[in-house]
């Protein structure tokens, strides 16, 4: 026997249908004419830094730098990001960036069990698993980076794309977060022995069809969830940004939807697994390029014990333009410069008021910082690890939401704002 629903209860919506919002999405506005100079100084810097990295480090360095200019174009079209997705989510219940994390998320998964689990690697490689210890610095690590986030305006690859597209603010964000990288690098004596567990990878106890069907029963059921969550809430819709009017030209010109930038950023994540044996990932290089800084300007980063391990040691006496996350990190900023100068939208802000400046700037620090302390950032130890079928991957993703609730508590402090249940946009 079944009982109709009351005549004053709104209508259930159906499970694969859009989660409802406080107001129609609105429509985007028409893409602006494309940005001639940034596009062509973006076009030459990119062909010729490619040109230079296959000439002087080979195939396998210049394929992962035009990996990362398509990780950057995809980024910045798909505005796929994370610090917006999960304060979105706490603030106001809209869950749309984390079911597209999850998508995200799931695609990748997919493809690291068939590259991992069959040891498929080009150029000699062996593909790893992405894993972590568990313990207090990635509780600890995880937290600060997402306070940092929040502070910030941008997660790790956030940041590189925003860069790329000309945002001021977040080259003092950059700035920071190679600051606070450098720092944790500097003292890495005095959080290198945290107490922590050994890394649990799920493929070790179930194998990798497991592990995957794990994986994607779990993220399944947070897609649920949000959605859930969402249509109890009925939050603001999320802002769309101009887009060409043409599938055809949004190709180029923008916008992708999300569920699009995901599915392609999991296969270009999948390629940067194939060429180089490991997952995408950020930070380690702003710990690079901040050591390479450091012993220019007359220190000798090469005594630090971070540096003296033998992976670590090899990574800081090679060229930047030869490590494997320098050139995911330039090509992102690279492909961003191009994604956004194609879709008419580079530009250069000017007049940063001062209390954004210095959240900036302490938000980067945080998130270098959080990231040395937990080994890994929202890519590579969040993404990369859930991937893996990695525990610390989901530990990262769960204190990163405690994290992001009290990053929006300090954000007024700055000037800066939250979404609010009664705004038009979120």
């Amino acid at each position: 026997m079944t009982t109709a629903p009351s005549a004053g209860a709104p209508p259930r919506p159906a499970l694969l249908s859009p989660s409802p919002t406080s107001s129609p999405a609105p429509r985007a506005e028409a893409a602006p004419p494309v940005r001639r100079a940034p596009l062509v100084g973006a076009g030459v810097i990119g062909a010729a830094l490619t040109a230079y990295v296959f000439a002087a480090h080979g195939a396998k360095s210049g394929v992962l730098l035009l990996l990362g200019i398509g990780l950057g174009f995809a980024l910045f079209h798909s505005r796929f990001g994370f610090t917006s997705a999960w304060r979105q989510l706490v603030a106001v219940g809209n869950g749309t960036g984390l079911r597209a994390h999850t998508l995200l998320l799931g695609a990748t998964a997919t493809l690291f069990a068939l590259v991992i689990g069959t040891g498929t690697g080009l150029f000699g490689t062996v593909p790893a698993v992405s894993a972590g210890p568990i313990g207090v610095g990635l509780l600890v690590g995880a937290f600060l980076f997402a306070v940092g986030m929040q502070l910030g305006g941008a997660c790790a690859s956030g940041t590189l794309f925003a860069v790329g597209s000309g945002q001021s603010t977040i080259v003092l964000t950059l700035f920071g977060f190679i600051t606070g990288s450098t720092l944790a690098a500097w003292q890495f004596g005095l959080w290198s022995a945290l107490p922590a567990l050994d890394p649990y990878v799920l493929s070790d106890h179930v194998g990798w069809f497991g592990s995957w069907a794990l994986t994607v029963v779990a993220l399944a059921a947070i897609w649920y969830v949000a959605r859930t969550v969402q249509a109890r809430r009925n939050p603001p819709p999320i802002g769309a940004p101009p887009s060409a009017r043409s599938a055809l030209a949004r190709t180029v010109r923008g916008s992708w939807p999300l569920a699009v930038g995901a599915v392609v950023l999991a296969v270009l994540g999948a390629g940067v697994l194939l060429v180089s044996g490991g997952a995408w990932g950020v930070t380690s290089a702003f710990s690079l390029w901040g050591a390479k800084a450091v012993g220019v300007l007359g220190g000798a980063p090469e005594t630090w014990a971070y540096w003296r391990r033998p992976d670590s040691a090899a990574q800081l006496a090679g060229p930047v333009l030869a490590d494997k996350t320098s050139l995911t990190d330039l090509g992102i900023m690279i492909g961003a410069a191009v994604a956004a100068a194609a879709g008419g939208v580079w530009k250069l802000h000017r007049g940063i008021p001062a209390r954004t400046a210095l959240a900036a700037v302490l938000g980067g620090l945080l998130m270098g910082v959080g990231a040395r302390l937990a080994g890994g950032c929202n890519i590579g130890a969040y993404l990369a690890g859930i991937a893996s079928g990695s525990l610390h991957g989901w530990i990262w993703g769960g204190v990163a939401l405690l994290g992001t609730w009290a990053g929006l508590r300090l954000r007024p402090l700055f000037g800066l704002g939250n979404p609010k249940p009664t705004d038009t946009i979120c």
